[in-house]
């Protein structure tokens, strides 16, 4: 891929990720809110595809008990690390709840399945939006710079980690220093299966799997505040 090929699809990834931030009033009532999810990951792979019809399938690789376990392993690890350094952060400064994650206790059963759902495309987007910019930031570094290979993917691995901690500012209410430290640190965990197998479906499942796990937990918590 070109330069030129890479900052079409490095425009998409920005396309995509205003699709799902910006407050668009999508039709179909309550299964529009599916519409950004579905075309967050969706907009950044047809650019792909079209600047390469054949190799963009190879960021997707096959999944069996291997790449379950690495998927699950890699979603405990990054509960560990972001909870420590979560602390570590909470104990220093003032931290931002996630406003999605507060108000899932207040949803009925529909609304938290619809809730689960969505995040399965939108975590999958996320991942496409982070590791296309990784691949992007390797060709920069190791082709135009003239970096080694281990220099450019450890180049690539930091910056797309402070990328992606960026964009989750409206998130937590442009707390600075929370989505680059904690939210900066689970990423440098999250993009660590696909730096290890080069299959997104591994780190999207580890994605996946820690969101849900802490999903959850906000649930079980609301559960025993309401019953107490």
């Amino acid at each position: 891929m070109s330069g030129g090929h890479w900052l079409l699809v490095m425009a998409a990834v920005v396309a995509a990720f205003l699709v799902l931030a910006l407050p668009i009033d999508w039709p179909g009532g309550a299964f529009g809110q599916f519409i950004p999810a579905l075309l967050f990951p969706a907009i950044p792979l047809a650019a792909l595809a079209y600047v390469t019809p054949v190799h963009w399938r190879s960021i997707f690789g096959k999944v069996g008990g291997r790449e379950v376990r690495l998927m699950v392993g890699f979603a405990l690890l990054n509960l560990v690390v972001s909870m420590g350094v979560g602390a570590i952060v909470s104990a220093l400064t003032v931290v931002t709840p996630n406003a999605s994650t507060s108000q899932l206790g207040g949803l009925d059963t529909a609304g938290q399945v619809a809730f689960f759902a969505k995040t399965i495309p939108q975590l999958f987007g996320e991942e496409v939006i982070t590791l296309l910019p990784f691949l992007a930031l390797m060709h920069l570094f190791a082709i135009r710079f003239g970096t080694g290979r281990k220099r450019a993917i450890i180049g690539a691995w930091v910056v797309s980690s402070l990328l992606f901690g960026l964009i989750h500012l409206p998130t937590y209410h442009w707390n600075w220093i929370q989505c680059i430290v904690v939210i900066g640190s689970a990423r440098i965990v999250l993009t660590l299966p696909w730096i290890l197998t080069k299959n997104i479906w591994v780190s999207t499942g580890a994605h996946i799997i820690n969101d849900w796990l802490l999903f959850g937990l906000s649930l079980l918590g609301a559960g025993m505040a309401v019953t107490t």
